[in-house]
């Protein structure tokens, strides 16, 4: 039996990994069956994840009443926290600086570090303290933004040290005029959240308290990406014992399954051989013929086994056969200049996306185009089986790729910041009390808000498309919850960069930092252009990817409904890896769940181009994501037809902007 099922000591059990993976059903799953079989004990399910689905694997059903199920508002949660501490934290920051109240209620209304991760965490923490749960099971984000939220007390203990060197000036003179220094409430808010994250810390790391559950597919893109998650939970000291491989295929005489089957064979040898496993025991559970939700969550860890892998099976002939795509939409229209892929993560965004670059780099004659990747966890790179880093790489004539680095260029800023500072404080104190002033100023940066790193490194990928070769951008997209925090970003980004250099103007600090003042002013231009050009529908499209779940569904609508709101316009939906019929009862019996859900996407989508996707070996490599490529899209000029299969008629004729005038599709 799985141990983190049976062990009453856990206070804390996390699971976690690449979107699409299961994680909410495995955490939805393993909180019922620990409330059913401790019934006197009491359990919290929560979900950190921006884009909740618990309530969507729940599917209705109602838990034990020992069991309490939250999916966080982390707007609500930061907005209950600021009205809370708001004083607090200006008291601080106005006893030890020179910024006045109108600067620092800037500062802090958007600069609290993390926001939807910093506020999980001191949830978290919250709840384990309170001691009003024996065990909390946490549904995290994807694999980027689980590292984002395992990493926050670090990022907390960097601003509680802001906060510190604000109020050090503060604690001197008063130690020097009243000879003594009694803590009052602002300094107690500090050393509680100090001692909060200490004990969160400590928990962390304890393997008697606190288990993290990593969940996996046996795909070659998830193994690499659970492998760089290993490294990081080691990294961090956070306690692995077993890692879940989901959604294996049984036994069975169809060709389809029996060569899947051996394929994820192949993978859980070579997992049970990798140094990162290295005293973890693995465990399958079985593709389920219905999808895991609501009632059936509740035997979803008695079909889990425990995996002791043998001698690896000889390598299967395989002849791929061509990827069979229904509805192809037309090629995007020339105008487009940003081409965003978005969804749930798991979903096949980074395969469409390269395949749809590879696509337009060979049909549209004489322009570069740019592949990039926003997501924290990478994946174009295991795609594309090449080396890439933050500056373009050459694929192929006319493509280029690169995995965004957003980290070095925040600290490249921070960088400018700090030197500036000390060509400007070294020959004159003037209106500075240092020591204190310069620490206070040297750390400023460290209440930029987060994203701003993010950001940053998509307006540097900006001035490519103004000024360098580049003529359009494929943007392979962190999963929907991320994604939509950052399509909302440069709102906030803006406001903030208008008080920060506000603030440098009125200290007479931008004409003694040029080389920093301008660089503010040229990420400041990049987003005005990066809002607008993501508002304009004749050179911006998300082009959303689904899989044929009800989870899927739910989550897309979401995510198109957001779109909405922004102003972003989502012409087409890809539904990936759909399941052809067959005569094999596995086969048959997803296709026939997968029709339903895929009737519900027409009924929903029917003003949006809507093409299926089957379901393939892994398309990785440039000749595999090249043929996919190729089936994908019709040429620009003709009719796509309804279905592949000759004989029938659909729509999709383009429009004056390039994008398909549809019909409603058939169910």
């Amino acid at each position: 039996m799985l141990t983190f099922l049976q062990d009453t000591r856990l206070r804390l059990l996390f699971f976690g990994g690449k979107g699409g993976v299961g994680k909410t059903t495995c955490a939805a799953a393993a909180a019922l069956q620990l409330a059913r079989s401790s019934p006197r004990a009491a359990f919290l399910l929560i979900s950190t994840d921006p884009a909740h689905s618990v309530g969507d694997s729940l599917a209705g059903l109602t838990p034990p009443a020992n069991l309490t199920v939250l999916e966080l508002d982390a707007r609500g949660a930061l907005a209950a926290f600021q009205a809370q501490h708001r004083q607090k934290l200006r008291e601080i920051a106005l006893r030890g600086t020179f910024l006045d109240e109108e600067d620092l209620g800037h500062f802090l209304d958007l600069s609290l570090p993390g926001l939807d991760e910093l506020m999980a965490l001191l949830e978290i923490s919250r709840t384990v303290a309170a001691r009003r749960y024996d065990t909390v099971v946490v549904d995290t984000a994807p694999t980027g933004h689980t590292l984002r939220l395992l990493t926050m007390p670090e990022l907390l203990r960097r601003w509680l040290g802001v906060l510190d060197t604000l109020l050090a000036k503060h604690r001197f003179l008063r130690r020097r005029f009243n000879r003594a220094c009694p803590t009052d409430e602002v300094d107690a808010f500090l050393l509680d959240l100090a001692e909060s994250l200490k004990r969160l810390e400590a928990l962390l790391k304890d393997p008697g308290r606190c288990r993290f559950v990593p969940v996996m597919l046996a795909e070659e893109l998830v193994v690499q990406e659970t492998l760089d998650l290993l490294q990081a939970l080691k990294r961090l000291q956070v306690p692995v014992s077993e890692i879940v491989i989901n959604r294996l295929i049984p036994q069975s005489p169809c060709p389809g399954c029996a060569g899947a089957r051996r394929r994820q064979r192949q993978i859980i040898q070579r997992l049970a051989d990798a140094e990162a496993l290295a005293g973890c025991d693995l465990w399958g559970v079985p593709l389920h013929r219905r999808e895991v939700r609501g009632k059936s969550l509740e035997k979803f860890w008695g079909s889990a086994a425990k995996l002791v892998p043998g001698e690896a099976p000889a390598p299967p002939r395989i002849f791929p056969l061509p990827p069979r795509v229904e509805d192809a939409p037309v090629l995007p229209s020339p105008q487009s200049r940003f081409l965003i892929f978005a969804g749930k993560g798991g979903v096949g965004k980074t395969t469409l996306a390269c395949a749809t670059a590879l696509r337009l780099a060979q049909d549209l004659k004489g322009q570069e185009i740019l592949l990039i990747s926003t997501d924290p966890a990478h994946s174009l790179a295991d795609c594309l089986k090449m080396r890439l880093g933050p500056e373009p790489t050459r694929v192929r004539p006319a493509l280029m790729a690169m995995e965004m680095d957003p980290a070095r260029e925040l600290d490249s800023l921070k960088g400018d910041f700090r030197q500036g500072l000390e060509r400007f404080l070294e020959p004159l104190g003037r209106g500075f009390d240092l020591p204190f002033d310069r620490r206070a100023l040297e750390q400023l940066l460290e209440l930029s808000p987060p994203g701003l790193d993010e950001i940053m490194a998509l307006t540097r990928t900006l001035a490519f498309l103004e000024n360098g070769p580049f003529h359009l951008f494929v943007l392979d997209a962190a999963p929907t919850g991320h994604l939509l925090r950052l399509l909302e970003m440069p709102e906030i980004m803006d406001q903030w960069l208008k008080g920060f250099f506000g603030v440098l103007l009125k200290y007479r600090l931008a004409f003694r930092m040029p080389g920093f003042s301008q660089r503010l002013v040229r990420i400041s231009k990049g987003l005005k252009r990066l809002r607008k050009l993501w508002c304009d529908p004749d050179r911006t499209a998300v082009y959303v990817v689904a899989g044929l779940t009800e989870m899927a569904f739910r989550e897309t609508a979401d995510l198109v409904a957001a779109c909405q709101r922004l102003g972003l316009p989502t012409p087409v939906l890809f539904l990936n890896q759909a399941t052809p019929a067959a005569p094999c009862p596995l086969c048959a019996a997803l296709n026939l769940r997968e029709a339903q859900v895929k009737a519900r996407f027409r009924r929903k989508f029917k003003d949006r181009h809507l093409t299926l996707v089957y379901r393939q070996d892994e398309p990785r490599g440039l000749k595999r994501l090249a043929e996919l490529g190729q089936n994908l899209y019709q040429p620009r000029g003709r009719r796509p037809a309804l279905y592949d299969r000759p004989g029938r008629k659909g729509a999709g004729s383009p429009g004056p902007s390039g994008r398909p005038y549809v019909r409603p599709i058939p169910g």
